[in-house]
């Protein structure tokens, strides 16, 4: 084995810091030489503004991207939900991890009474709100950014009745409380819950070495979302919720998706379970019977919302 040392990008908040060193452990077992580069990026520094304000998909990935190009990092590790499903030119996929928890969770104050009647929840992503409108539509929702961390302690330190999280980046660094609550009624965002690795389209080396932690299932059910993601057009932007799941009984793929107007009042979705041999198309196929109907209107009228 050459003696080349794999050098991992990651950026530098706790949840990133964790699912690199996860990373570097795996590839230090199948008996290569790593090093960890830790890199901020522009999702990290401007908080201020909400994301979709923002206008950049990517936004989380993009430093590494650049450091990737530059030839200063050989990887990058990055929750899968917040890469575009278009990479940049020269950066391929390398591997997707196994798959974690793919829920979202409320973390509350320890009373949930506000569920039945006037509320205040937080969370930075269009996709809950406009699910949790859609449910609760005489609540409040207030944005909420930062890493998961600041997020935490935001929710703290304001009096709102909860925040929603990913389940996976709280329990990955041990932050999950004991006042929280599964909304399995939410469909996540597209690949949530997956850790991906990507590297140069040109470096043999490391494309060998990282492919092999590639976990296939996770990977074909990522693709399939992130595909019906890419198809409605949503970059990171529209309120957009997917999730594949394989049944190994009976060789079959279930797939939930959705789309929703920003305030939540409006809301299309499929919910169907196809062969495992349809899986290249379904997420194409699924967001195209969307599209046509009403899914095409309701995607111009989210993206002229979002320039105003």
């Amino acid at each position: 084995m050459t003696k080349k040392t794999i050098r991992i990008g990651t950026r530098d908040s706790q949840l990133a810091l964790w699912q690199a060193h996860t990373v570097q452990k795996q590839l230090q077992d199948l008996g290569y030489k790593t090093e960890i580069i830790a890199v901020k990026s522009d999702g990290d520094i401007m908080l201020d503004k909400p994301l979709y304000e923002l206008g950049i998909t990517g936004i989380f990935t993009k430093t590494l991207d650049i450091a990737m190009i530059n030839g200063q990092v050989d990887i990058a590790v990055h929750s899968m939900k917040d890469v575009p499903t278009a990479l940049p030119k020269g950066i391929v996929q390398a591997a997707v991890l196994e798959r974690a928890n793919v829920l979202d969770i409320l973390v509350h104050k320890g009373n949930l009474d506000f569920l039945e009647k006037e509320g205040t929840i937080a969370t930075g992503s269009l996709r809950r709100q406009a699910q949790w409108w859609n449910k609760y539509p005489n609540h409040k929702v207030v944005d909420l950014r930062g890493n998961v961390n600041t997020r935490m302690q935001k929710l703290k330190d304001n009096d709102w009745n909860g925040a929603v999280f990913a389940a996976a980046g709280l329990e990955r660094i041990n932050l999950k409380p004991d006042s929280f609550i599964n909304l399995d009624w939410m469909i996540p965002a597209p690949a949530q819950g997956a850790m991906v690795i990507v590297a140069m389209e040109n470096d043999a080396f490391t494309i060998d070495a990282v492919s092999q932690l590639n976990d296939i299932e996770t990977e074909i059910c990522t693709y399939i979302e992130r595909q019906f993601l890419k198809t409605l057009e949503g970059g990171c932007t529209a309120p957009i919720g997917a999730l594949a799941k394989y049944n190994e009984h009976d060789d079959t793929i279930d797939f939930k998706g959705v789309l929703l107007s920003i305030d939540g009042k409006q809301k299309l979705e499929i919910d169907k379970a196809v062969d495992i041999s349809e899986w290249k198309k379904l997420g194409f196929n699924s967001a195209q019977q969307i599209l046509d109907n009403g899914g095409a209107e309701l995607m111009t009228k989210i993206k002229s919302e979002l320039k105003k």
